[in-house]
């Protein structure tokens, strides 16, 4: 806390997405909506789960914590983002940005190791399936998540600490509609280059291990599909994870496109509507998903649908 002390900036102006009434009117209704469906959706994934005991698999307590991370990861942003858009208070106190930024890299970096995790699950379940039970047993798929969750604290951490030594002179205007690294790294009047690769290293060093593990599990479930005689079983077998290859496709281009590169190459435009993707669209679509695009999920709706009729 001492470097922070010795800056003047004590509170930060969210310039936000926009600054046409018209635009903002527009996109409050739009995030909004999105909004009520992301909790309504990752609510209604997680209590279906729990309520239908055929649910109470490796895969669907993957996919609880999935929709946990995007409930908490749409919590972080969008009240505030709505908060700018609806009204003139464009004001973050500075430990408010600072803890919108530790939980958003706790979430987005637990997130990432969370659906290697899941890619693991969906390999051992085409290319193992007889030892599936053995292998994704409980005790690993509880370490797994610890993992998960361990790894995103650590690197939420670092990055906090990395950005406490940033002496924040330059002004207080964030050119953002979140409080990002990046836009922030871009207030400092010292050199940040230590700063930015150490962050660089970070969230790199996560992204790579992440799609290491996501492209070996997905070649070998290609390589197992190819292998298979029957037309049929190859579409049962691919349907068993196109939708977590999907989710995952989405969320992993725009954090590429976003971090994985040098912060001064930040653009206001392409990186806000990256931005806007996976923090506030992808929250949305991934219950959507894993829901409409998945036979088990619709079976189980139904399986409570009827038993709550039944006890009418």
């Amino acid at each position: 806390m001492d470097t922070w002390n010795h800056t003047i900036v004590v509170d930060f102006i969210l310039k936000g997405l926009t600054d046409s009434k018209e635009m903002k009117l527009v996109l409050s209704m739009l995030f909004i909506l999105i909004y009520l469906i992301t909790v309504l959706g990752n609510v209604g994934m997680i209590l279906l789960i729990r309520l239908d005991v055929q649910l109470h698999t490796p895969m669907y307590f993957f996919l609880t914590h999935l929709s946990l991370l995007d409930l908490s990861y749409s919590n972080v942003i969008t009240p505030k983002t709505l908060q700018i858009l609806l009204t003139s208070s464009k004001h973050i106190s500075f430990i408010g940005c600072f803890t919108q930024m530790f939980f958003f890299v706790l979430l987005a970096a637990t997130e990432c190791v969370l659906l290697s995790s899941m890619a693991y699950d969906r390999y051992v379940a085409i290319c193992n399936p007889l030892h599936y039970p053995v292998i994704m047993s409980t005790s690993l798929c509880r370490a797994l998540l610890t993992v998960s969750y361990v790894i995103g604290a650590m690197e939420s951490m670092i990055n906090v600490l990395c950005m406490r030594k940033v002496q924040l002179c330059r002004s207080n205007v964030i050119y953002h509609y979140f409080c990002d690294t990046s836009p922030i790294l871009a207030l400092s009047c010292s050199d940040t280059h230590d700063i930015e690769l150490m962050i660089f290293i970070l969230a790199g060093s996560t992204l790579i291990m992440s799609l290491v593990i996501l492209s070996v599990s997905y070649i070998s479930i290609l390589s197992t599909i190819l292998k298979i005689n029957s037309v049929s079983g190859k579409q049962k077998a691919f349907s068993t994870c196109a939708s977590h290859l999907l989710g995952v496709t989405i969320f992993y281009s725009t954090m590429m496109f976003t971090y994985l590169k040098p912060s001064k190459s930040y653009t206001l435009g392409k990186d806000q509507v990256a931005s806007v993707f996976y923090t506030i669209v992808i929250p949305m679509l991934n219950p959507l998903i894993y829901s409409l695009r998945n036979k088990e999920v619709k079976n189980a709706f139904l399986r409570v649908l009827h038993r709550r009729e039944g006890c009418k």
